[in-house]
């Protein structure tokens, strides 16, 4: 009797991936003129000699080329294998096409330009770019208008944009999404879609406003607002957010609050914000993840300030044993770490921060923000539902060996399958963070601590690590790729990524 032979799937049978792919690129080229507005309005070309061919020629290009694949392929919904692999390969292409403009207008290499767009798209917010406070001002936009467009999701941007519903957009919005079971809004998928992109911008626009009360210009104002709601952390200066109190702004402070408020909104699960603004503010401290959010802000908080006073720095300046200024200081960079934005006020290397501090920042890389939210890590709800599996092993131990002991959360009990889902993925981050910290370390001279804390900001879409930005310029190439596969890997919560590598995916 012969065996079945498994053949290769032809191209006309995986044309409709390409046809989304085709879609996408024509819809990321649309957003790559809008960086021209800054362009003319501060005059890139003669400030900066920066050529107009910068976003006119990959938008041009992607548009067409986009156009072109979308109308030769044919339109289908996709499997869930097939979702897992247009999202994978969407995002690559994102960053691809990101990448160009800071080639052509910053004369960039190709590995540092698509590190910097994947960074941007991934809402992780590592740089190597340096001299921000002088870079033109369309490019500054245009790193910071990507993670704005990342923030909710590139695929998720696509769909609202194009009209896109059924179950053709289910399916993406899943493999695009936190793979955990949450509920939706309302019913319908545009209609999610509809609702989580009205609160983003409706975010977003309460961001500008607050920013420029508190003295930013409208360009910075809008730039922070893009990076700040989604959590991604690039900012128009060097010193981050702590530009402003460096330089003299009367109302630092002020923005500084402000930023806290906004970073910890992007960190909260958007359906949290549709019950608070249809008129159900108790959502915001009742299920199970919430309360879990407030419990690690408010206990690091307290950790951090108790291990600065407890371990005062000799010569340090009389403000860094101002209660008011630590209290500040330590709730932003929490805010920052817990959120994966990635903002500064006060360098985390700097002896501010004692080693126990700096440890908690490295435990916050890995937990991240809530499912459901813009922010990176594994969630707020996993690490919560790990804690309570323990507990319950625990239980179980003085119990008879046939009882029942289920993991409960919210009233609901947690299958197996899904217990099963959470560990795999965890024990997948750590495993990536791993290799990646021992490539690091293999292919540079950095310290163990920075090599972890370089791949941990990556896998986390965090941003901040422990050592100079110049540094994290002058890395290998293999090891940027290494951080680029990290921030994609972490954003997309490794599974895409894993059917695009997986031959069965192309059986």
């Amino acid at each position: 009797m012969s065996r079945p032979v498994h053949k290769s799937a032809s191209l006309p049978e995986r044309g409709y991936i390409l046809n989304y792919l085709g879609s996408l690129l024509w819809v990321i080229g649309l957003c790559m003129y809008l960086p021209l507005v800054p362009y003319f309005i501060f005059d890139d070309r003669v400030r900066h000699h920066l050529s107009i061919l910068t976003f006119v020629l990959p938008a041009t290009g992607c548009i067409l080329l986009g156009l072109l694949v979308q109308k030769r392929t044919t339109f289908r919904t996709p499997s869930l294998r097939g979702a897992m692999v247009i999202t994978a390969l969407g995002w690559i292409l994102a960053g691809l096409a990101g990448a160009i403009p800071f080639m052509i207008g910053l004369d960039k290499s190709f590995f540092d330009a698509f590190f910097e767009a994947v960074s941007g798209f991934t809402t992780t917010g590592i740089t190597v770019f340096e001299g921000l406070d002088t870079m033109p001002r369309s490019i500054l936009f245009w790193r910071s208008f990507m993670q704005w467009l990342g923030g909710l999701g590139i695929l998720t941007f696509f769909l609202a944009v194009s009209f896109r519903g059924g179950s053709a957009a289910a399916a993406l919005f899943s493999a695009e999404g936190h793979k955990i079971d949450i509920s939706r809004p309302v019913p319908g998928i545009f209609n999610t879609l509809k609702i989580l992109w009205a609160i983003y911008s409706f975010f977003t626009l309460v961001s500008v406003v607050l920013f420029l009360l508190g003295g930013m210009d409208l360009f910075d104002a809008i730039n922070h607002a893009c990076t700040c709601i989604s959590t991604g952390g690039f900012s128009t200066h060097d010193e981050s957010l702590g530009y402003y109190a460096a330089h003299g702004f009367s109302h630092a402070v002020f923005l500084e609050y402000v930023t806290i408020f906004i970073m910890l909104a992007g960190g909260t699960n958007f359906l949290v914000h549709y019950k608070v603004l249809t008129g159900r503010p108790a959502a915001l401290f009742n299920s199970f993840e919430m309360k879990w959010y407030w419990a690690i802000l408010a206990g690091t908080v307290s950790l951090i300030m108790l291990n600065h006073f407890s371990h005062p720095v000799a010569q340090a300046p009389q403000a860094d044993l101002d209660p008011g200024r630590v209290f500040r200081e330590t709730l932003f960079q929490v805010s920052s770490m817990l959120t994966s934005t990635g903002y500064l006020t006060v360098d985390i290397q700097s002896p501010f921060f004692p080693v126990l501090s700096k440890q908690l920042f490295m435990i916050l890389m890995v937990i991240g923000g809530c499912v459901g939210s813009t922010a990176g890590g594994i969630k707020v709800l996993r690490f919560g539902i790990l804690v309570r599996l323990f507990h319950t092993q625990l239980r179980r131990i003085g119990n008879p060996r046939l009882a029942v002991i289920p993991v409960v959360v919210s009233g609901k009990i947690i299958s197996d399958a899904e217990l099963q889902r959470i560990a795999a993925l965890c024990w997948s981050w750590l495993l990536l963070i791993v290799l990646g910290a021992a490539l690091t370390a293999a292919w540079s001279d950095l310290d163990p601590w920075q090599s972890f804390s370089g791949m941990a900001s990556a896998v986390g879409n965090m941003g901040p690590f422990y050592f100079p930005v110049h540094k994290m310029a002058s890395l290998h190439w293999s090891i940027k790729l290494t951080y680029t596969f990290g921030m994609l890997a972490g954003r997309l919560e490794i599974i895409p990524l894993a059917c695009l590598i997986s031959r069965s995916s192309w059986r």
